[in-house]
């Protein structure tokens, strides 16, 4: 629907400058309004693109059971402002970034990670500056204190094995789903770290399966994000997300 209302959008815009150009066949005529129309929605498509909203696609189980792999999903452009990372292949020049607002505890982002610059990744904020964070035998700890957890049950697929569902809140109140593996894994136990100025601590909600800022990733600056997962919009398996739509709402 949205490639449609381009399209006619694009029309609507080209079609009264259309009687200025002057072809000597007719089908030349419809031709350049043709082209016109193509381009205008082009530029239309790559402008949503930069600024409101981009498609991605899960490409791993990191995020279950947030996000599941095969999910698509839109992530807001303008939620955090724009940088480096905000237009394809890192074109925009953008130190740090601009406009938009500061990115909140609990957020589900995309970003690219210095380790790995040319890929996305999608992740959830559980550090902001100045933070101290910790795992300890599987939780997560803020600023030394343990978060939150409440255990719901097993949760066990062929990927994940046997596993614990639990419900993580942190501080602010946000609430999501998390799984933990009952078999010991490196990124149980971790050493402090306090979050960089202008960086962000990731965590996969399925935290024995994620490379996140645990490991070799470490934190990501700011001007590394790219968007905010905001809306579930197809599952390439055939796995049903009605109830999973909106991305980033406290359950």
């Amino acid at each position: 629907m949205a490639v449609l209302g381009m399209a006619v959008l694009s029309v609507a815009i080209v079609v009264p400058f259309a009687p200025r150009f002057r072809p000597d066949k007719w089908y030349a005529h419809g031709f350049a309004v043709l082209m016109l129309v193509l381009l205008t929605s082009c530029g239309a498509a790559f402008a949503v693109w930069i600024l409101l909203f981009q498609p991605f696609s899960m490409p791993s189980r990191s995020m279950e059971p947030t996000l599941l792999l095969g999910d698509y999903f839109f992530a807001s452009k303008s939620a955090y402002g724009y940088g480096r990372y905000s237009a394809p292949f890192g074109l925009l020049s953008i130190k740090g970034r601009i406009l938009g607002s500061l990115p909140k505890r609990g957020d589900v982002v995309v970003f690219r990670p210095r380790s790995d610059p040319d890929t996305d990744y999608v992740k959830r904020i559980v550090g902001l500056p100045g933070d101290r964070i910790q795992m300890v035998d599987g939780r997560l700890y803020i600023n030394r204190v343990p978060v939150k957890l409440e255990d719901l049950g097993d949760y066990s697929t062929e990927e994940t094995g046997s596993a614990r569902l639990q419900r993580e809140t942190l501080p602010e109140g946000v609430s999501y789903l998390v799984i933990d593996n009952d078999v010991t894994s490196a990124g149980d136990d971790t050493p402090e770290i306090v979050v960089p100025a202008g960086e962000y601590f990731m965590l996969g909600d399925n935290r024995d399966n994620s490379a996140d800022s645990r490991f070799t990733m470490g934190t990501v600056p700011c001007g590394n994000l790219v968007g905010k997962a905001v809306r579930l919009f197809w599952n390439s398996n055939g796995v049903d997300y009605s109830s999973r739509q909106v991305v980033n709402a406290a359950r």
